[in-house]
């Protein structure tokens, strides 16, 4: 299964939203399913970077920073696929996320 196909079986998100998951996700979305965890968060983690480089974060930035939301919470969804790597995984993107805001 790819990444697109797993996204695909998540309960629909409003169109315009899923339209730019999938813009943002790229290539990503034929990946090896097993890679969605790593995949959503990379998305989000380049997202999120573009968004704080904007010299002003209005209304227009409302559908990405709603695109990054469903990014991380897609991420820990398929990350508690595998629980065992869950705290590993909590670190990882506390400490990427966090670091953007200090950038």
């Amino acid at each position: 299964m790819t990444i697109g196909a797993w996204l695909r079986e998540r309960a629909p998100a409003p169109p315009q939203l899923s339209a730019r998951i999938t813009e943002v996700m790229g290539d990503r979305v034929d990946r090896d399913a097993g890679e969605t965890s790593t995949a959503c968060l990379d998305a989000a983690d380049e997202l999120l970077r573009e968004l704080l480089a904007r010299p002003s974060a209005g209304r227009e930035s409302a559908l990405d920073l709603l695109t990054v939301d469903a990014l991380v919470t897609y991420a820990f969804e398929a990350a508690s696929e595998t629980p065992e790597s869950l705290d590993a995984r909590a670190t990882d993107a506390m400490r990427r996320l966090a670091s953007r805001a200090s950038s």
